[in-house]
């Protein structure tokens, strides 16, 4: 009865209308009057507990790390840097669309942040060498997926805050499985505008040429190698990390770039303030929903009736990730990761799965959901900078789903892809 009006009450909440933080709360609230003893103050509790975490501030950090980097230039420079290594390739644009994501991915984080900061470049740019509208969209909102797989990673840290994992070992596992998708969503880009007739720059860039635009690039390609090697070696936690970034995105962009006016520092503050205050409420009512799953014994329950249908750890991974998929379609990737870590990661460990290698599993196929409708937020970004409506982004967007999901099969079926650099850094 209890877990019937939880999920009920939540659905109902969400139907209506309700944002997805505020059902999360209210759903647990009234179960907790009508169907349990417990104390309506444990909202509350649960609530102010989830937030007050040290590890939790490097959330925070790295978006404001990203929005800095797009104020302050940054992402004019790997693009052109992108633009230099693939824009000569058939689609050469959709292809520095996607390398791009993936320079941007390693410092910003986010989903959205990534979609923003390419997108508000290159999809006018696409537009002027008559790219379809759909599909320059399109391409722009699935290599923003690349933003929470390639580390530093918002969703990463989340998962290891909740699944008590190691988030370096989150973030070493992700940079291969990260590429992939990339690859994956260049060679559809590829496929797609050979057919369609999109064609590059046709100049295959000089050796002079690409140290040009790296030089010029340098010292933004540095942002991840500070924060990364820094963790790696010790150096300073993940929330340091992110708040070294943070240092130097100021000092790049209003010192060395001179584009980071006291304008745009208080814009990038205002615009991280509002992001991360829906990240802080998705997060601490969240708990309060995973709190009764918890209490009713909801993931062994899920766990047994998983176990009981197949004995195969493949078929039980497949019938995860089906889940998973249409959990993204629905919920946001944090919201997600904070209500279903709790149900999968045991189940996961039972099958003989190693944390780290699950939880990129799981990561990345809730990067899938930043693309899929109803709630795919990477969709509504890029339809908003392009123009467009959003039913032409998510026609444009198909061939890429399907791109990614192949390669989030791959990390299921391969676990050295997510597990090497892990395993090669504990020798």
């Amino acid at each position: 009865m209890t877990i019937l009006t939880l999920f009920l009450s939540f659905f109902i909440l969400m139907l209506i209308g309700v944002p997805i933080a505020v059902s999360l709360g209210f759903s647990a609230l009234i179960t907790m009057a009508l169907s349990t003893p417990i104390p309506l103050s444990t909202i509350v509790q649960k609530a102010f507990t989830s937030i007050d975490s040290f590890t939790l501030l490097a959330v925070p950090f790295f978006i404001l790390t990203g929005v800095l980097m797009g104020h302050g230039g940054i992402s004019k420079r790997l693009l052109n840097l992108a633009n230099v290594l693939t824009g000569f390739l058939i689609g050469g644009l959709a292809m520095v669309t996607v390398l791009a994501s993936m320079f941007f991915a390693a410092i910003s984080g986010s989903g959205p942040a990534t979609v923003s900061a390419i997108g508000s470049i290159i999809i006018p740019t696409m537009k002027q060498q008559k790219y379809d509208t759909g599909f320059a969209s399109a391409i722009t909102a699935a290599a923003g997926s690349i933003g929470v797989i390639i580390p530093p990673s918002i969703p990463m840290i989340m998962f290891g805050i909740i699944g008590g994992v190691s988030i370096g070992g989150l973030f070493l596992a992700g940079i291969i499985p990260g590429i992939l998708v990339g690859i994956s969503l260049m060679l559809t880009a590829y496929l797609i505008s050979k057919k369609n007739g999109y064609k590059g720059t046709g100049k295959i860039p000089t050796f002079k040429a690409v140290l040009k635009a790296t030089n010029e690039a340098k010292l933004s390609l540095l942002v991840p190698v500070i924060i990364l090697g820094g963790i790696y070696s010790g150096l300073f936690s993940p929330t340091e990390s992110a708040v070294v970034g943070c240092v130097y995105a100021l000092i790049v962009g209003g010192l060395v770039y001179k584009e980071l006016s006291w304008k745009k520092v208080y814009e990038s503050f205002a615009e991280t303030a509002m992001i991360n205050v829906t990240v802080i409420i998705i997060v601490s009512f969240s708990v309060s929903f995973a709190y009764l799953l918890t209490i009713e014994r909801i993931p062994g329950t899920i766990a047994t009736f998983l176990v009981g249908l197949t004995d195969n750890p493949i078929m039980i991974l497949l019938l995860i990730n089906l889940f998973l998929l249409v959990v993204g379609m629905f919920l946001d990737t944090i919201s997600a990761i904070v209500i279903v870590t709790p149900i999968l990661l045991p189940i996961a460990t039972q099958i003989g799965l190693d944390p780290i290698h699950f939880g990129i599993i799981m990561i990345t196929n809730l990067a899938i959901g930043y693309v899929t409708p109803p709630l795919g937020v990477n969709l509504f970004v890029a339809s908003n900078i392009a123009k467009v409506s959003v039913e032409r982004v998510i026609k444009g967007v198909l061939p890429f789903i399907l791109a990614m999901i192949i390669t989030v099969i791959m990390v299921i079926l391969i676990p050295g892809l997510s597990m090497f650099l892990p395993n090669l850094m504990n020798k």
